[in-house]
């Protein structure tokens, strides 16, 4: 995201709450092989999300420092599949755009798609290294901590860096926590990302997809510090069969 031209606004600055909904356990002891069973989860669970239509509604607000909405975006579309089995996105309408100090980029974007629905597969493996963090409870989940981290970021590279919460039943991330990277800052600009968390939820009680991301985080540009808050719903999951016709209702 990267700021408008336009004069500074003064700003108080408040604490900022983390949302974890998590017991700490300072004791674990993690399975030799966690790390390859975490792959092979996620990766069947991308596999099978290849086969799900889904809805996608995106907001994000610009807030004063009195927690007031100054300005927001917002984004409906749908993940859905052609009569020949294609998978692609639909957009249900035009995006809101009104923001006032904020400009959306394609990083962002991109971040949308990639980064806080982050699945880390196999195919990720390379790109990142990990570290065994302790036990937490998580929704009433017994999990595993996992610190993902990228090893290394090439240019136009988008990696997730922060933390996910590995269910001890099945070995299915239910719950991570971090920011999109690298942040891009220059002489010309700053490209700066919230901190957010992305909760999954058990679907067909088989795998556990995005279900919703949220963020509320100070972004510190040096035109003057932005409050942010972003909410994304991830909704509407349906398996689709070469036979079936899915179909959403029309968002409100």
């Amino acid at each position: 995201m990267l700021p408008t031209r336009r004069k500074p606004h003064s700003w108080l600055f408040g604490a900022y709450l983390a949302l974890r909904f998590a017991v700490f356990c300072p004791a674990a002891d993690f399975p030799l092989d966690l790390l390859r069973r975490v792959l092979e989860r996620e990766t069947a669970t991308e596999a099978a999300r290849a086969h799900y239509a889904y809805r996608q509604v995106v907001h994000l607000e610009e807030l004063s420092e009195k927690g007031q909405k100054r300005g927001e975006y917002r984004e409906w579309r749908d993940v859905i599949f052609s009569p020949e089995g294609r998978r692609y996105e639909k957009p249900l309408r035009p995006p809101y755009l009104a923001l006032e100090r904020l400009k959306l980029t394609e990083e962002d974007f991109r971040d949308l798609r990639e980064v806080q629905p982050f699945l880390f597969t196999r195919e990720q493996l390379p790109l990142y290294e990990t570290q065994d963090k302790g036990e937490e409870t998580v929704g009433g989940h017994r999990c595993w901590v996992l610190r993902i981290r990228p090893r290394q970021i090439l240019y136009g590279q988008r990696l997730f860096d922060g933390l996910a919460w590995v269910n001890q039943a099945d070995f299915s991330v239910i719950q991570m926590e971090g920011k999109a990277v690298p942040e891009i800052v220059n002489r010309k600009e700053e490209n700066l990302f919230p901190r957010f968390t992305t909760v999954r939820k058990l679907v067909d009680g088989q795998f556990w997809f995005p279900d919703r991301t949220f963020a509320d985080d100070t972004l510190a540009f040096r035109s003057g510090p932005v409050r942010v808050r972003l909410t994304i719903q991830y909704s509407d999951y349906k398996k689709f069969q070469a036979e079936t016709t899915i179909r959403f209702t029309d968002p409100k």
